[in-house]
């Protein structure tokens, strides 16, 4: 049982904590880069319906969602040594925090590509039509006409995957790596005192959650300023 509750301890407990945010930052924006170009490459096999390769994206989408993250983070780290065990290749000694990057980027990634995806197919077809009207061609279409417009549809949703993403590294630790969580883990088993590392824990991902959303409103509002341009000028 751990000891008397101390509010003072949050305050001595969020700058140790801190500290290690840059680990966590950099698990989340590592992952998301590569999951946005997974998440390209996967959308546009589906969305051009490149035989076989497209059906083993939906393979890959429908895995990522039917599973729980902790269990792909326990795949990777687990599995991957252990196949190259079979080339007599020892992945044993290498950084878990390779292992929770190439995990949460094949999961983001099967969540970008379906955002992706239906961008695109939200856009109005009529505009398609339009352009191959002016002469346009299939690549300039898609390029200048659709995507433009599909990131404007897309965005709301990779700003709530990214939030979503920063909180479930929070099982990185599970694997040993010693991010803001993993440091929580070993102050708590030092001072007994959980509530309050959980507490500053909370505290900390409250703060940059926030941050993140001023900041995704902004870009928001700049990528869609078209959009209002339009609407004024009615």
């Amino acid at each position: 049982m751990g000891k008397a509750f101390d509010i003072t301890l949050v305050g001595d407990f969020i700058p140790q904590l801190i500290q290690y945010l840059g680990v966590t930052l950099q698990i989340l924006a590592v992952s998301i880069v590569l999951g946005i170009i997974i998440g390209i490459i996967a959308a546009i096999l589906r969305l051009f319906h490149i035989p076989i390769l497209s059906q083993l994206v939906v393979v890959y989408v429908s895995f990522i969602r039917g599973t729980p993250i902790l269990i792909q983070l326990f795949l990777i780290f687990y599995g991957i040594p252990s196949l190259f065990q079979l080339i007599n290749i020892d992945l044993s000694k290498v950084d878990p925090l390779y292992s929770v990057i190439v995990a949460y980027a094949f999961n983001n990634g099967a969540v970008f590509s379906e955002i992706f995806r239906g961008a695109v197919q939200a856009v109005d077809y009529g505009q398609t039509e339009a352009a191959y009207s002016v002469g346009m061609s299939e690549s300039q279409n898609f390029f200048r006409i659709i995507v433009p417009q599909a990131v404007g549809i897309a965005f709301p949703n990779i700003a709530n995957t990214v939030i979503s993403s920063l909180k479930d590294t929070s099982l990185a630790f599970t694997i040993g790596v010693m991010d803001m969580v993993g440091r929580g883990e070993t102050l708590i088993a030092s001072t007994t005192h959980a509530l309050e590392v959980y507490i500053s824990l909370s505290v900390i991902y409250y703060i940059v959650v926030v941050l993140l959303e001023k900041i995704f409103r902004w870009f928001e509002k700049r990528v869609n300023r078209h959009k209002s341009g339009e609407v004024s000028s009615v």
